[in-house]
């Protein structure tokens, strides 16, 4: 096995990569401590920015958390081995955007929750918040885990030139470390305004990286598009209901995946809980989604330029390059490697860590306020404490609860250098899929509290389980995956379903279960 030192001396960059690299990290660096000293110990500050951060900064720091590293690394992937049938999603992501806003976010800024499973605890009762709370941990682990693995992927061939599992983890440890080190300074200040620095640089990366392969590619653009028409790359439309992103499957599976993951997942809602009254948050909410759809088309725009540069020598003629692409995983990054020149090359990888710190930055931040919030803090009161010196250790969990969850979100990732399928999953059905384990469960139980009056502390608790459970069977393949990779015992084929068919299982069983319970009358809580 190759040994560490001697993958280091393989670093591929050059100095003027490296330079353009340190600026971006120093910058990010700067922004984390110029955040914590405008709220030195503050809970409220530190958890939520004083409910006082700007509309649009909040918006595009959603915009990054959602695309994260599997948008940067998996967009490409996903229109140079396929077509555009993840553009449906938009549509998905726009009726689930009118739910949250008008039912979700009205509701968390009148319960005044600091993550919105408080809400669970306000509804239903303490063991409702809590298991709500650890199911989103569960799942924000094991996504975001999926994420650090995604974006390992390509830092490791670039700095190290390959992406064998000894190098992968290095790379892992490496980005978990950044990352949690601004997120413990500034705390969800400094991940927004982070968030608004990262985003312009992976967007000005692929914009970049389109203007270049427009012209190494020899062909005008009706030829182009004739091209991918002809090899059925430009579909966007997909009926057939087995595939992930059918149009049936986009209106109910997937228009409830984003419904969770824009009002159940406080990864995301914590953005929004930063503005100041409902009104500015659902309208931050509204403009990050407008801004994601030309975002997301350029990812898939530059996949298909690619697929004719490297799939259609035909037409490249002499302008084809001299080598191949044998894993769509590595298509982008090795033509930013082998084709991209010095100096642009170091603003491609910062922009790819711009990618992944978007998403692990909100994570680490989202974690640890629900730890504060959902356990330590009922904890505290509980034995009396209150005051600043509460705040102050408020603050001081957070901060070492971000510390554990980095070391766990990196063990996660190295976890799934060993589980993922290249043959059954893209990069971003596999790091979306995983969210489903938590999502079913939780998005069920927050319909019932919303939408109905009924539910309880005990049907709520076994309708987020009943969701993951369900979710659990409808995965027979990830067990026959664990059993070849870690037993070496072959189970055979599996049955797949596709991800919308399984979230709709799993919310309507949630949903059913949690509605048998008769809603209690309770006395809404005052945090302190």
């Amino acid at each position: 096995m190759t040994s560490v030192p001697l993958i280091l001396a393989e670093f591929a960059l050059g100095g003027i990569d490296v330079g353009v690299i340190a600026v971006y990290l120093a910058i990010v660096v700067w922004i984390g401590v110029a955040s914590r000293r405008s709220h030195p110990g503050r809970r409220e500050e530190f958890l939520l920015a004083g409910r006082s951060m700007p509309v649009v900064a909040v918006a595009i720091s959603v915009l990054a958390t959602m695309q994260s590293a599997a948008t940067f690394v998996g967009g490409p992937q996903e229109s140079y081995a396929g077509d555009l049938t993840y553009l449906a999603t938009n549509l998905a992501t726009l009726i689930a955007v009118i739910i949250v806003a008008t039912r979700f976010l009205p509701a968390f800024y009148r319960a005044r929750v600091t993550t919105v499973y408080e809400f669970l605890g306000h509804t239903f009762g303490n063991d409702a918040q809590r298991c709500g709370s650890m199911l989103f941990l569960m799942g924000r682990l094991l996504a975001s885990g999926a994420r650090l693995y995604i974006i390992a992927i390509p830092f490791s061939l670039f700095a190290f030139g390959s992406i064998n599992a000894e190098v992968m983890m290095v790379s892992i440890i490496i980005i978990a470390t950044i990352a949690m080190t601004y997120t413990m300074i500034g705390g969800v200040r400094a991940v927004i305004w982070t968030d608004v620095l990262q985003a312009s640089v992976y967007i000005v990366a692929v914009i970049a990286a389109l203007a270049l392969l427009l012209q190494k590619i020899p062909l005008d653009i009706g030829t182009v598009t004739e091209a991918l028409a002809h090899d059925d790359k430009i579909r966007i439309i997909e009926w057939n209901p087995t595939n992930v992103y059918s149009i049936w499957g986009v209106l109910t599976g997937w228009t409830l995946f984003m419904i969770a993951a824009l009002g159940t997942d406080q990864d995301l809602t914590q953005r929004m809980l930063t503005c100041s009254s409902p009104k500015r948050s659902a309208t931050s909410l509204i403009v990050s989604t407008i801004m994601s759809w030309p975002v997301v088309m350029l990812f898939l725009l530059l996949g298909s330029l690619l697929y004719i540069y490297y799939q259609r020598t035909d037409l490249m003629g002499d302008a084809a390059p001299a080598y191949a692409i044998n894993d769509s995983r590595k298509v982008f990054i090795e033509f930013i490697r082998m084709e991209i020149p010095a100096g642009l090359r170091g603003l491609m990888l910062a922009g790819l860590f711009a990618a992944a710190m978007s998403s692990l930055d909100s994570a680490l931040n989202a974690m640890a306020s629900t730890v504060v919030a959902d356990f330590y803090r009922p904890w505290r009161r509980s034995r009396g404490s209150r005051g600043a010196v509460a705040h102050e250790r408020d603050v001081a969990v957070a901060r070492m609860s971000i510390a554990v969850f980095a070391a766990l979100l990196a063990g996660v990732a190295c976890v799934c250098v060993r589980m993922y399928d290249a043959e059954r999953d893209t990069l971003i059905s596999f790091a979306l899929g995983i969210m489903i384990f938590a999502y079913g469960g939780l998005l069920g139980v927050f319909l019932t509290a919303l939408f109905t009056s009924r539910g309880n502390n005990h049907s709520a608790v076994a309708g987020m389980l009943a969701g993951f459970i369900a979710v659990v069977a409808m995965r027979p393949h990830l067990w026959a995956t664990w059993a070849e990779r870690f037993l070496n015992t072959d189970l055979g084929e599996t049955p797949a379903i596709a991800l919308p068919w399984q979230m709709c299982v799993a919310t309507g069983v949630s949903f059913g279960i949690c509605a048998l319970g008769k809603r209690p009358t309770m006395r809404r809580r005052t945090a302190v």
